[in-house]
């Protein structure tokens, strides 16, 4: 969308109408409806049902249980995908196909191979539509004012960093049938539940250059991992832990960052605000200093709203948003090279990964013990 075209309301298609999509990515659309900027103008679901009830309940004018029908159709500017990771690849090319920018639910895509083939279909311009990921994180108030003070070495150098994400989910929760399996979720916590907090750490500490991982499958009956770790070596010579669980009784969500000057602590559950930041000076720093680094400005919690503003924002403006392109791929990336490093036993550097290897089209990457297991073939009595 051009800068330069008469301010219009951005028409907005929610794809998937079950629980993300009322609790996150609606009432984000609603409230910038009411401030002008989106108008939701259409629901898909593979459940027709489910699709008119949502539609009926919202007051959304269109809704179908075909993606490219309603995209032939009603034509929108921005397509929300709150679907599950396998069919993200299939529904983002569809969407750009038809000229609409995406903003697709976490995961982006089951690998690296999918998620560039989304990228091919971009017509490379900033101002032309793109895809989008959700990592929310990466929008609040709290987040942004820290980022700036590492940016400008505040802190002085990031020296040490630690990222958990130690959740907990029961055997219910993996009844789902596309859930803790590669070809439906991609992953297990590393990529379907320790991804938000991963990809703040590695948006406030920049380039990762090493990653060596470990994964375990310790209680429950699924094909990817229950917990996961890893150690980290980012360009700037820092180096950090990332440890992601589904078995934590005591859920938490944290990162870490120690610093020259200060360490930079944030600990919340599924999202934070201002005061779920701390930030702790090493002796002699002045305190009109540590003042400032305490202003963190007016209160943005982290949430699908301040990124859809975000979003919303760049599209008007004709430029990239931060979790498109090269800015979503990295974190994939990383999650990638954990699991590989995992299975190999061996580190994993940035740039590794590329077409021809097993891990660049799965994340499983075919290793003994992790892979799917082949369908069972019934001999031929003939």
């Amino acid at each position: 969308m051009s800068p330069d075209r008469p301010h219009r309301l951005l028409r907005a298609a929610v794809v998937g109408a079950g629980g993300i999509a009322r609790s996150s990515h609606l009432p984000a659309l609603r409230t910038l409806a009411a401030e002008g900027e989106t108008d939701v103008v259409a629901v898909v679901d593979v459940d027709d049902t489910a699709v008119r009830a949502f539609a009926d309940t919202f007051r959304i004018p269109y809704a179908s249980t075909d993606l490219d029908t309603m995209l032939a159709e009603v034509r929108p500017d921005l397509v929300v995908l709150c679907t599950p990771p396998a069919v993200h690849r299939e529904q983002s090319v569809a969407a750009l196909r038809a000229g609409a920018w995406v903003w697709c639910e976490k995961p982006p895509c089951p690998s690296l191979a999918d998620y560039d083939a989304v990228g091919a279909e971009e017509k490379g311009g900033d101002g032309d539509p793109y895809a989008s990921i959700v990592f929310q994180h990466r929008f609040g108030s709290g987040a942004r004012h820290v980022r700036r003070l590492l940016r400008e070495g505040a802190f002085g150098r990031p020296l040490v960093a630690h990222c958990q994400t130690t959740w907990y989910r029961d055997t219910a929760y993996y009844s789902v049938p596309w859930r803790g399996r590669w070809a439906t979720e991609g992953g297990g916590p590393a990529m379907g539940h320790g991804i938000h907090q991963t990809d703040l750490l590695l948006d406030l500490m920049g380039p990762w250059t090493e990653v060596r991982g470990m994964v375990a499958r310790l209680v429950h009956d699924v094909e990817t991992e229950d917990v996961s770790t890893a150690q980290i070596r980012f360009a700037d010579g820092a180096v950090g832990t990332v440890v992601n669980s589904v078995l934590s009784p005591d859920e938490v969500s944290r990162i870490r960052i120690d610093c020259e000057l200060a360490t930079v602590e944030l600990t919340h559950l599924y999202g934070y605000r201002n005061a779920d930041w701390r930030i702790t000076p090493a002796p002699g720093v002045p305190e009109e200093t540590v003042a400032r680094w305490h202003d963190f400005g007016e209160d943005e919690p982290s949430s699908h709203l301040a990124q859809l503003r975000s979003l919303v924002a760049d599209i008007r403006a004709g430029r990239r948003h931060a979790t498109s392109g090269a800015g979503g791929r990295r974190t994939l990336e990383f999650i990638t090279a954990l699991y590989k490093s995992a299975f190999t036993d061996v580190p994993v550097r940035a740039g590794d990964i590329g077409p021809g290897d097993p891990y660049y089209t799965a994340l499983h990457g075919d290793a003994p013990g992790w892979a799917p297991a082949e369908p069972h073939q019934e001999e031929d009595p003939a």
